[in-house]
């Protein structure tokens, strides 16, 4: 098992305000659009291409490693009763490996986290399922905690348990409930994420094809996303993460070769960050990482990325300026904010080619 960590840096330097009518309330299926068409910011230092996302392969060369998340997503909603009877939305994040769930209860009206549960109390869920709140998740976290370690009665494996009782996660600003079809990659393989590794998405068969024949490699990771709520910017949570030999071996052959790695989404840059030695080669690993990229851990293997647009705030920006460079990121932010750019999981998507 390998568990990385890295020390956390609060405030990301990109700041942005989204006017407006800048989220993405429905997949791009339902706006007439295929996935790839989506639009696409590509960033270099010095130059802004604004772009259609199944013009990807125009941005990059033979020679290019790209590499993806297979992980698949969950239906990680439930509604539970609470002690009194009242129901709760509640968000499984993950299964922690001595069986215990790690649970987000929400506001019955979406408005966000419940922060008001308490430690003990008790959670009935379909299915004949209860919960009992441990402690909040992590164990540093303040006793008003939006995560909590909870403890399933009887032991109950989460992915089978959601599957048949589950819905996908889906957040205010959505125009309606879509099925967990649209939540998914088109890669997706092995289920465990909470929520859609939704870089991925502007991904279809026919382009994945076309990036092989222009010789680009695509090589797979597995790392399953826990819940990211979009009202609290922490940094990203432990995380379990695979890189197979072979992806580690492709990884090694195209730096030593000088070609870019480019990773598809945050989560496969912490999954191949995590499995970097000091001196950049990246070996197989798994298991948990607590990996947080920032000014005091730059990467050390990703060299491009794809990726969505993140919300103002938000952690996962300092990840993108440690790849990319600050002053790279603003300015794309700036161009997408200025171009009526779609933000979150069904809008649109930008590559940083420092």
């Amino acid at each position: 098992m390998t568990v990385t960590t890295a020390s956390y840096a609060p405030a990301p330097r990109t700041r942005f305000q989204l006017p407006p009518g800048s989220e993405a309330t429905a997949p791009p299926e339902s706006r007439g659009l295929y996935r790839d068409q989506v639009r696409l910011l590509v960033a270099r230092p010095g130059r802004l291409e604004h772009r259609r996302f199944h013009e990807l392969p125009d941005a990059l060369q033979s020679g290019d490693l790209v590499v993806v998340n297979t992980s698949a997503t969950l239906p990680a909603e439930v509604t539970a009763r609470r002690a009194d009877g009242r129901p709760s939305p509640v968000h499984v994040s993950t299964t922690l490996d001595d069986g215990d769930w790690v649970v987000e209860i929400r506001l019955t009206d979406g408005g966000g986290p419940d922060l008001d549960a308490a430690r003990g109390e008790p959670l009935r869920l379909p299915g004949d399922v209860r919960l009992q709140l441990v402690s909040p998740y992590p164990a540093s976290r303040s006793p008003r905690s939006r995560l909590w370690r909870a403890k399933a009665s009887p032991p109950t494996p989460t992915a089978e348990y959601l599957a048949r009782h589950g819905r996908p996660i889906e957040y205010g600003y959505l125009s309606r409930q879509f099925g967990l079809d649209a939540h998914q990659t088109v890669y997706a393989t092995q289920p465990g994420s909470a929520e859609m590794a939704s870089a991925g998405r502007p991904f279809t068969a026919p382009l994945l094809v076309r990036l092989m024949a222009l010789g680009v490699t695509v090589a797979p990771i597995v790392l399953h996303a826990g819940v990211s709520s979009p009202e609290a910017h922490e940094p990203p949570l432990p995380e379990r993460f695979v890189v197979s030999a072979d992806t580690a071996r492709l990884v090694r052959s195209a730096r030593s070769a000088g070609r870019r790695v480019i990773a598809v989404g945050t989560t496969v840059v912490r999954a191949l960050e995590s499995a970097a030695a000091p001196d950049g080669s990246v070996h197989p690993a798994s298991g948990w990482t607590d990996l947080v990229l920032g000014p005091d851990r730059p990467p050390l293997v990703v060299t491009g990325l794809v990726t969505g647009l993140h919300a103002p705030e938000a952690s996962h920006l300092l990840l993108l300026e440690a790849v990319a460079g600050a002053e790279l990121v603003r300015e794309a932010y700036s161009a997408a904010v200025e171009r009526g750019y779609l933000w979150h999981e069904f809008g649109d998507s930008t590559l940083f080619l420092p």
